[in-house]
């Protein structure tokens, strides 16, 4: 499952952030900015107009994503613990 298709209010993991291509960088910003595996993610927001743009939460850091960055993450479903 991919972080774009996560709904509102929803919980996961991340299992890692994919690149487009090797030197990607939206990947290597979104692992800067703390997407990267055993992250726990949460949806907290979805925009109206096409569901876009998307406010996850990662820690206490909220971000804005884009539904094709947000498509990147690759997620674990489940709750984080």
């Amino acid at each position: 499952m991919r972080l774009s298709e996560l709904g509102k209010g929803h919980d996961a993991v991340v299992a890692r952030v994919e690149a487009a291509h090797p030197d990607d960088a939206v990947a290597r910003r979104l692992n800067e900015l703390g997407f990267v595996a055993g992250e726990p993610v949460r949806v907290v927001a979805i925009g109206p107009i096409g569901r876009d743009p998307m406010l996850v939460q990662i820690g206490f850091t909220r971000f804005a994503l884009r539904r094709p960055e947000a498509a990147r993450v690759v997620l674990v479903e489940g709750t984080p613990a």
